[in-house]
């Protein structure tokens, strides 16, 4: 080691040195291994390693340099295993100032068993880690052939020993700290998604959409302990306000909080912008958030999705909105809230799909009440009223009076049947035997294309009216069979006002109206026009190459005065 006139220079930047290169890291064992290295070609000692200690009979060998293979034999056993003299006086409270060990008793042990050349390395210096009087592990440093180290060697290692020491402590609060974060984030996690799973498994019970409605604002309050949470649906773009918790109490209703929502140019609030941006939005701060709720310090919207749509992946049906007290709401906590808004999404397009499938087996059974009404009793008073007229034609020029009341009984057949007639309409919305809904799911399955059905409940339609969408449809699969590259189509029905529409779209490879190149589908298309101009309604086409085809026929409703009629 240095000794010359320069040597408290060179010791002062041997601290300077290994001070900072403890500051480069904060892995325990990296951090050791490389200040290791670096005092030993500073003090110019050949070898050294370094151990933390705990009670006896526990330690770790943390950092090694240039072991003689005494020691390295069989992936260093030397050193892991068994005790030593430095270890025993470290654990008897001894050792507590650096001392030089005469003979180690690993080396020694080494070379009695054979286990390989010690290199002349006989002696080294123990310096016990220690900070501020916690005792933490050993460095034990040495050179062949040197056999005394001098007291400001001693003091100098001491000097290292207290950084490395220092540097050990700061690493093993910061690793606690870091592990006691990791640890609280894990609970939160665990914790959020336990709560967010019992909500999702209490809302999948339920099959009405108002219990729905009002059971996704309660459980959410109850079960997080948010004091405002509140339900905002979606209807051709209006925001209403359906249900909101707060102070312990729960409101139903529909009132319309945003009109337009898309096309407002109001200032956009948290909710409007959550519903238009179709991500969460959140904000601190007493400001009022809709009309009826209360202001919160901290609050959040959360778009709720279709998780399937026909021409976009999302859209936005509702949003929801939490206000509380407790906090910011932090990035995690956001992606948790999306995951728990994709939950109460499915949960609603369950119930959703539940409407569509009863709204079918209704239409099922209404069919089959038809056609076996049409094919007994409607049939048997056809047979009555005919009966009736034959017998009265017999029996006219014999019995006036019997041919009056047989006449009587075959008009009484005859309004029977109309009456029956119209029954049948009532019960069967959907016009051919099959009705048009099956009628179309049919023909859409012998060309191969999976057709969904997207429709509220439809007004009872005329013959003539169901004839026309039903062949409308029949050119439009072909079409889409045909032209489109795709083997899915969906068809929507709905009223508005004093119109039916149907709407026909795929997601296939779309084309440009009004090219010239159009001449394959033009027969078709002209036809359907045609088709609906003779009920004074109308066919559009929105397409586009790639994105697809919509057809949306608009047709005016018959009265029921004209249904019966026909």
């Amino acid at each position: 080691m240095l000794c010359d006139k320069d040597q408290y220079v060179e010791e002062l930047l041997i601290l300077k040195t290994i001070a900072e290169n403890l500051n480069q890291s904060n892995d325990m064992k990296q951090m050791l291994q490389t200040t290791l290295e670096k005092l030993l070609d500073l003090t110019h000692l050949e070898t050294g390693w370094l151990f933390l200690v705990e009670d006896k009979p526990d330690y770790t060998k943390m950092a090694d340099f240039n072991l003689p293979p005494a020691l390295s034999w069989d992936n260093q056993k030397p050193m892991r295993c068994g005790d030593c003299l430095c270890l025993r006086m470290y654990w008897e409270g001894t050792l507590n100032e650096p001392v030089t060990i005469i003979e180690c008793e690993r080396l020694h042990n080494a070379k009695e068993q054979s286990w390989g050349e010690t290199r002349n390395l006989t002696h080294h210096a123990t310096i016990p880690l220690t900070v501020q009087g916690k005792r933490l592990g050993l460095l034990n440093v040495g050179s062949p052939g040197k056999a005394h180290f001098s007291e400001g060697e001693l003091a100098l290692l001491q000097s290292v020993a207290y950084q490395i020491g220092t540097a050990v402590e700061r690493t093993k609060l910061s690793e606690q700290k870091e592990k006691q974060a990791v640890d609280s984030i894990a609970r939160f996690i665990v914790d959020y998604y336990a709560k967010a799973s019992k909500v999702t498994r209490y809302l999948w019970k339920i099959n009405d959409m108002k219990r729905m409605l009002v059971a996704i604002v309660e459980q959410l309050a109850y079960s997080f302990d948010w004091p405002c949470v509140a339900m905002i649906t979606s209807d051709d773009d209006n925001l209403y306000l359906r249900t909101v918790h707060q102070n312990g109490q729960t409101q139903s209703g529909k009132e319309l909080v945003r009109k337009d929502a898309k096309k407002s140019t109001r200032k956009s609030g948290i909710v409007q912008r959550a519903y238009e941006e179709q991500s969460v939005v959140v904000q601190e701060g007493l400001l009022r958030v809709l009309p009826g709720i209360q202001p919160h310090s901290y609050t959040a919207a959360i778009p709720l999705k279709h998780l399937e749509r026909i021409f976009q992946t999302y859209e936005t049906m509702g949003v929801l909105l939490i206000g509380r007290e407790s906090g910011p709401f932090s990035e995690l906590e956001v992606e948790i809230l999306e995951v728990l808004a994709e939950h109460i999404s499915l949960a609603v397009e369950k119930i959703c799909l539940y409407y569509e499938w009863q709204d079918l087996l209704l239409v099922e059974e209404r069919n089959r009440l038809a056609r076996d009404l049409h094919d007994s009793v409607n049939q048997k008073l056809f047979s009555l009223s005919l009966l009736a007229q034959g017998v009265r034609e017999t029996t006219l020029h014999e019995n006036t009076h019997t041919a009056e009341a047989i006449h009587d009984i075959g008009q009484l057949a005859q309004e029977t049947l109309t009456e029956m007639r119209t029954l049948i309409w009532q019960l069967r919305p959907s016009g051919e035997a099959k009705g048009i809904l099956a009628s179309l799911k049919d023909y859409a399955e012998k060309l191969g294309i999976q057709l969904t059905f997207l429709m509220k409940e439809i007004p009872v339609l005329t013959n003539r009216v169901e004839e026309t969408l039903y062949r409308i449809g029949q050119e439009a699969l072909n079409n889409i069979s045909k032209h489109a590259g795709t083997n899915r189509a969906w068809i929507r029905m709905e009223q508005d006002g004093s119109y039916l529409y149907m709407k026909i779209s795929d997601q296939g490879r779309g084309f440009n109206p009004g090219s010239p190149e159009l001449c394959p589908r033009s027969f078709g298309l002209t036809s359907m026009k045609e088709r609906a101009s003779e009920l004074q309604g109308t066919l559009s086409i929105s397409s586009e190459e790639g994105t697809g085809t919509m057809l949306t026929i608009m047709i005016p409703l018959w009265t029921k005065e004209e249904v019966i009629d026909q």
